[in-house]
This record gives C-alpha cells, sequence and structure tokens, in this order.
C-alpha cells in the first residue's frame, strides 16, 4: 500500500569466501539491492513529514551509497576490469565494450547519487520537502534503479562469471587483498594462514573470518570481520 514504508532485508543471505572476490562482487550487488529497495521506499512517503523509521531508512541508505558503494565501484573498475582487459580471450574482448558501458554507468550513478544526497540531507534536517524536491527525488531514484538493474544483470551474468573463468589463482589473490585494503582489513593471505592455525580448534566452525556478516539495515558500513561493501 503506498505510504507505508517496508524496510527492505537479507534472509538467508550466504556471503561468498574471501578467495572468491567476484563473488564477494556479486554480495555486494545483493546489499546495492536491499539499500534502493530502501530509497524506493522513502521516495514512496517523501512527501509526508518525516518519522523515525523513514529517518532510519534514509540515513542508513544514504550512508551506504556514500561511503560503502564507491569501494565496490574502485573494485571493479580499479581492480577488476584492468586485469581482465590483460587476457587475450575472444570473449573478454567482447565483453570489454560491455565494461566500457558499465564504467559510464559509474559515472551517471555517481551523479545521481549526489541528487539524492543533497536532497536527502535536506529531508533529514528540514523534515520535509516541497514539492519540486520530491519529484527529483523520486525521478533520481527511478534513474539509479533502472541503472543497477541493467548493470548489475550484465556483471552478475556475464563479467563475473568469465572472470572467474579466466582469472588465475593470483590474479583473484590480488584482487581480494586490493579490496581488503580499501576496507583497512586483513589481507586474504593473512586470513589463510589464519585459517590454517585454527584449523584444528574444536570451535573452528563458529570462526567466520573469511565470510561477510548478513548485513543489517541500520549497520550496513560497520564491518567487523569479513569483507562488507
Amino acid at each position: 500500500m503506498r505510504g507505508v514504508l517496508k524496510m527492505p532485508v537479507q534472509i538467508g543471505a550466504k556471503a561468498h569466501p574471501f578467495s572468491d572476490p567476484t563473488g564477494l562482487l556479486s554480495d555486494c550487488h545483493r546489499r546495492i539491492e536491499m539499500f534502493l529497495g530502501a530509497l524506493e521506499g522513502v521516495a514512496s512517503v517523501i512527501d509526508r513529514p518525516l518519522t523515525e523509521e523513514t529517518r532510519a531508512a534514509l540515513e542508513s541508505a544514504l550512508r551506504y551509497f556514500r561511503e560503502a558503494a564507491p569501494k565496490h565501484t574502485a573494485d571493479e573498475e580499479e581492480s577488476l576490469f584492468p586485469r581482465m582487459r590483460q587476457k587475450r580471450d575472444p570473449n573478454v574482448e567482447a565483453a570489454i565494450k560491455r565494461l566500457e558501458s558499465l564504467e559510464h554507468d559509474h559515472l551517471l550513478a555517481a551523479s545521481l547519487h549526489a541528487e539524492m544526497e543533497e536532497l536527502g540531507q535536506r529531508y533529514l534536517e528540514v523534515g520535509s520537502l516541497e514539492s519540486i524536491s520530491v519529484d527529483a527525488f523520486r525521478k533520481a531514484i527511478v534513474s539509479l534503479v533502472s541503472i543497477y538493474k541493467q548493470h548489475i544483470r550484465i556483471e552478475d551474468d556475464l563479467v563475473f562469471p568469465l572472470a572467474k573463468q579466466l582469472l588465475s589463482a593470483a590474479d583473484k589473490a590480488a584482487i581480494a587483498d586490493e579490496m581488503a585494503a580499501r576496507r583497512k582489513l586483513a589481507s586474504l593471505s593473512l586470513w589463510t594462514v589464519i585459517r590454517q592455525k585454527v584449523s584444528a580448534c574444536p570451535c573452528s566452525d563458529d570462526l567466520q573470518d573469511s565470510r561477510l556478516p548478513t548485513p543489517r539495515l541500520r549497520e550496513p558500513v560497520a564491518p567487523v570481520q569479513g569483507h562488507r561493501s
């Protein structure tokens, strides 16, 4: 029903291991979809006075796209895509053309996020928006959802499976290390050593050192262990 804000959740989501960087990037896509859902929910009620529920959803979503999502973009544009371009494979050559359009999507999405950040912060501060700003916020989220939908489909269905097949173990380890460095986490090689040392421990099954915890809406960018984007 219109006007009822529904908080997006991920139920039973399983994270990929740190040794599978493209899997981690796909996990990031699920979080992007979750927080886009939060912004869609806010858009449906943003013509009304701000409530605490709306504030919580909006603050969490804006924080995620402001602080965590740029790391995901860097993971792709600085770590994954360049290594894919180095592969002499006809399938990669075809995928590269799609990558170029994806990088353009990142620029367009950044502009829309900046607009939503400005409008969202004004809504949080004042508690209401004028009709022209309400329309602008709603148009921005519609455009973002459209961009991400195509972007995520191409990456999940084409780019990531191809990268997983063609990239060497060394490439994947380097990508994972760079992803960890962006988040100031321990590198993949260190995680591997830790797992080897605790593998004989009776409680090792409870150690989630190489997996992403399922995100909670109110804590999108505060990882305690593993990777979170």
